[in-house]
C-alpha cells in the first residue's frame, strides 16, 4: 500500500511539473493572433473567401515545429537564441540576425500600435489619446513586470480568443465546404494572393516567436528533463492558436466575402481587431531589447538599472516610442502598417530558420536532444518555401 501510495505521489509530482513548464508555448502561439495577424487572416477571407483555409494545418505544422525545435535549444542549453547565434557563428552572422530581428520586431510593435488605434476608434477615442496611453502603459509593464507576471497576464487575456470561436459558429457557415476548402488546396497566381500568403507564414511563424520561447524557456529555469512538457506546450498551444485562424478566416470568409467587402482600411480591420488589439505590445521591444544585448554580451533585465543595462532599457524605450510616433502621424496608413510588417515577418524568417536549424542540428550543442531527420527536413521546407514565396511575390509586384 505504501509502494502504491509514493507511486501516486510520484505520479502527481510528474503532472505537476508538467503543467509548471507549460506556459511558453502557449503565449507565443497566440502571440501571432495580434493585432497585425487578425487583420491578415480577416483580409484573407474577405478577399478570398474560404480559399486560404488549406494554409492553416500546414502554418500549424512548422508552428509546432519551430516553437518545439526552440524550446528543446533553450531546456538543452539553458541559453536563449541570440547567445546561441553567437557562439556558434559569432558576432558578424550574429549581428545580421539580429538586425533581421530589429527590423521585424519594429515593425511587428508599428502592427501593435496600429491595431490599438483601430480598435479604440470604434469606441470614439481619439488616436493622439489611446497611442500616447497605450505606450507608457506597455513601457511601463515592459521596465517593471517580471516574465511570470506579463506571462499571466496575457495568458488571461488570451481568453478571450475564444469570442472568435463564438462567432465563427454564429455565422452559420457551410461546414462542408469549410471542411473541403482546409484539405483541398486553392492555390492563385495572383500577386495579392501571393503577398497575403507570404504575410499569413510571417503572422503565424515570426522571427520574435524563435527568440521568444527560448527565452521564456531560460527564465522559466528549464531543463532538459522538462523537455516533454515543453513538447506538450507547444503542440497543444499552436493547435488551440491555429484554430483560432481558421475561425477567424473562416467567419470573414462565410460573411465578409460572399458581400463583397473588403478588409483594406483600418475601419474595416477595426471591426476584427476590437477583442484584443494590441494585446503583445509590451512584449516586443522587451524581446529585441533582449536577444540584442544577449547576442552581444550586455547587461539586461527588467531587475537591473538603466545605469547598469543602459541598451536594454534604452532599446525598449526607443522602440516603444518610435513606433507609437510613427502610428501617429498624420494620415498614417494604419491597416498598411499591420499587413506590411506580416510580409516583413516573412521574409526575413530564413534568415533566422537557417541559424536554428544548423544549431539544432549539432550533436555537440544539442547532445541527446539533436534534430531528427524527419525535424530537420520540415524545417528546411518552411525555409524553401518562403525564399520561393517571397521571390515570387517580389517578381509578380515586378510586372
Amino acid at each position: 500500500m505504501a509502494a502504491e501510495e509514493r507511486k501516486g505521489r510520484l505520479s502527481r509530482k510528474g503532472r505537476l511539473a508538467l503543467l509548471a513548464a507549460m506556459g511558453p508555448g502557449l503565449l507565443t502561439a497566440l502571440a501571432g493572433n495580434d493585432a497585425g495577424g487578425i487583420a491578415t487572416y480577416s483580409s484573407a477571407g474577405a478577399s478570398y473567401g474560404f480559399g486560404m483555409l488549406w494554409t492553416v494545418p500546414i502554418m500549424c505544422l512548422l508552428l509546432i515545429v519551430v516553437q518545439e525545435t526552440a524550446a528543446r535549444m533553450g531546456c538543452a542549453t539553458g541559453k536563449g537564441f541570440a547567445s546561441l547565434i553567437r557562439e556558434q557563428f559569432g558576432i558578424r552572422i550574429s549581428a545580421v540576425a539580429m538586425l533581421a530581428l530589429i527590423v521585424s520586431n519594429f515593425a511587428v510593435t508599428l502592427s501593435e500600435f496600429a491595431g490599438i488605434a483601430s480598435g479604440m476608434a470604434l469606441f470614439g477615442m481619439p488616436t493622439f489619446v489611446s497611442v500616447p496611453v497605450a505606450a507608457i502603459t506597455t513601457w511601463l509593464l515592459s521596465m517593471t513586470g517580471s516574465y511570470r507576471r506579463i506571462e499571466k497576464i496575457l495568458l488571461a487575456i488570451g481568453c478571450v480568443f475564444v469570442t472568435y470561436v463564438v462567432a465563427g459558429i454564429m455565422a452559420g457557415p457551410n461546414w462542408g465546404d469549410a471542411l473541403w476548402a482546409t484539405l483541398v488546396p486553392q492555390v492563385s497566381t495572383n500577386p495579392g494572393y501571393v503577398s497575403l500568403l507570404v504575410a499569413n507564414i510571417g503572422t503565424t511563424t515570426s522571427p520574435y516567436m524563435i527568440f521568444m520561447v527560448a527565452s521564456n524557456v531560460v527564465e522559466k529555469n528549464l531543463d532538459a528533463s522538462d523537455i516533454p512538457g515543453q513538447r506538450a506546450d507547444n503542440v497543444s498551444g499552436a493547435i488551440v492558436a491555429e484554430i483560432i485562424t481558421w475561425f477567424i478566416i473562416m467567419t470573414t470568409g462565410a460573411v465578409l466575402f460572399p458581400a463583397g467587402i473588403a478588409v483594406n482600411d483600418a475601419a474595416d480591420a477595426a471591426q476584427a481587431l476590437v477583442p484584443l488589439a494590441g494585446q503583445h505590445a509590451c512584449v516586443m521591444p522587451g524581446i529585441t531589447a533582449g536577444a540584442v544585448c544577449e547576442a552581444f554580451g550586455w547587461e539586461r533585465g527588467v531587475n537591473r538599472s538603466w545605469r547598469e543595462a543602459p541598451v536594454y532599457h534604452g532599446t525598449i524605450a526607443l522602440i516603444t516610442a518610435a513606433s507609437a510616433i510613427i502610428v501617429l502621424l498624420p494620415g498614417a496608413d494604419l491597416f498598411g502598417i499591420m499587413m506590411v510588417s506580416q510580409v516583413i515577418n516573412g521574409v526575413l524568417l530564413p534568415v533566422l530558420l537557417l541559424c536554428m536549424v544548423n544549431i539544432a542540428s549539432d550533436r555537440h550543442v544539442m547532445g541527446a536532444h539533436v534534430n531528427g531527420r524527419i525535424w530537420n527536413a520540415l524545417t528546411w521546407f518552411t525555409i524553401v518555401a518562403v525564399i520561393i514565396l517571397t521571390v515570387v511575390m517580389f517578381v509578380f509586384q515586378a510586372l
